[in-house]
């Protein structure tokens, strides 16, 4: 007989692997899969585009954009901005509109009954029948009997069934959120600021600092398709995923953080231009990733729903 290996139907033993093969292909359970390197963006590359920056421009927490793909940016969320408070405003002065209505019919009923109550005489008042005559009179003289006199008020009283009357063609269901009564189409008053992208803060595009690279190879051409295309200006050390770079505010320059903690940090001057230096002159870079566990998140995960056995 061959291994079961080879011949999956040879034993009664259900593998990890055919468990995972019948998984994928059934629909259901979660699926969990490790990313390689070539899903991870590579450090120098804009957040939002995936893409070399031509531009580069360095976010205060540290992300890295292509100038024209962060204006672009911008300017859809301002856009949408304006967008969601036109409607915003309409909506309040709909409600508004909704009140004052509501406001002078009430004005109205009050007025009316004001006139009423004036009008009408005490002698009147005194003299008119109540329900209990008038029921009496007409069962005297042949007219609605006591059960259509209880059948007219039920129907006139309030049923608070959703299955009887008008509430049967109202299609609520309890089940579906669209034709829930608890559901609510009220918009809120949207916030002006613009949010970056990768962090969800506040971002204002004065915040955002240029960025200067040290290629490895003076030829632009050929610096392009490297695969590791940059350097620290400093040390002269490579510049990859998997090493921690840093950003300095007083010289532009994207250098390695054991130059930071080797050599910037003993005498706060920068090495490039000779300038002094503070802790918030240094933005420690947000790397891509490497394929690694050591360093990055590296397993995906797909929530789908379990089937469960009984």
């Amino acid at each position: 007989m061959t291994r079961h290996g080879k011949n999956q139907n040879a034993s009664s033993v259900y593998s990890y692997t055919e468990r995972q093969k019948d998984a994928k292909q059934s629909g259901y359970g979660t699926l969990h899969e490790r990313l390689g390197a070539d899903s991870m963006k590579p450090y120098d590359c804009c957040s939002l585009t995936l893409q070399p920056c031509r531009e580069p421009l360095i976010s205060p927490d540290g992300y890295i954009f292509d100038k024209e793909a962060i204006l672009t940016y911008i300017v859809q969320q301002k856009k949408e901005f304006k967008r969601k408070m036109k409607l915003w405003e309409e909506q309040c002065k709909r409600e508004a509109e909704k009140e004052e209505q509501q406001a002078k019919v009430k004005e109205e009923e009050l007025k009316k009954k004001f006139v009423a109550f004036e009008t009408a005489s005490p002698t009147v008042a005194h003299e008119l029948p109540t329900t209990s005559k008038l029921a009496g009179t007409k069962r005297k003289h042949g007219g609605i009997n006591e059960e259509e006199i209880g059948a007219k008020r039920r129907e006139t009283s309030e049923d608070i069934s959703n299955m009887t009357g008008a509430k049967a063609r109202e299609w609520k269901s309890f089940w579906v959120p669209e034709l829930s009564t608890t559901v609510s189409n009220k918009l809120e008053k949207p916030s002006e600021k613009i949010l970056c992208p990768i962090s969800g803060k506040a971002l204002k595009f004065k915040d955002l600092l240029p960025v200067k690279f040290t290629p490895i190879d003076d030829d632009p051409v050929k610096n392009a398709v490297r695969k590791d295309r940059y350097m620290c200006p400093v040390t002269r050390s490579v510049l990859t995923n998997s090493s921690r770079c840093a950003y300095l505010k007083t010289s532009q320059f994207i250098v390695s953080m054991a130059c930071v903690e080797k050599i910037i940090k003993k005498e706060m001057i920068d090495p490039l231009n000779g300038q002094a230096m503070k802790e918030e002159d240094i933005i420690e870079l947000k790397r891509g990733g490497t394929g690694f566990a050591a360093t990055n998140q590296v397993e995906a995960k797909l929530v789908r729903p379990q089937m469960e056995l009984t």
